[in-house]
């Protein structure tokens, strides 16, 4: 996947220019943006604070973590059940 030349925080200021009267049109000039692009942000980060996206951020990290353990550890107990079988 591309990667953006905005980080989160600069998208939300970007949206937020939309709440204080400013045009699409106007935000996506200053910004070298497309319409669709703005339209894209809008429905992922529209209506989210700078420290719920920082909890968001936090909790899918900690679910991929979460969910990498549960993996390893499934893959241990078919192990040891391999090993079991044997015997």
């Amino acid at each position: 996947m591309k990667k953006s030349r905005f980080n989160e925080a600069q998208i939300i200021g970007t949206l937020r220019q939309q709440g204080q009267g400013q045009t699409v049109v106007q935000i996506c000039r200053e910004h070298s943006i497309s319409e669709p692009t703005f339209y894209q942000w809008k429905s992922k980060y529209g209506g989210l604070e700078l420290t719920e996206l920082q909890r968001l951020k936090h909790l899918e990290e900690e679910n991929r973590r979460l969910k990498q353990l549960v993996a390893d550890l499934s893959l241990e107990n078919q192990v040891v059940k391999e090993v079991l079988r044997k015997k």
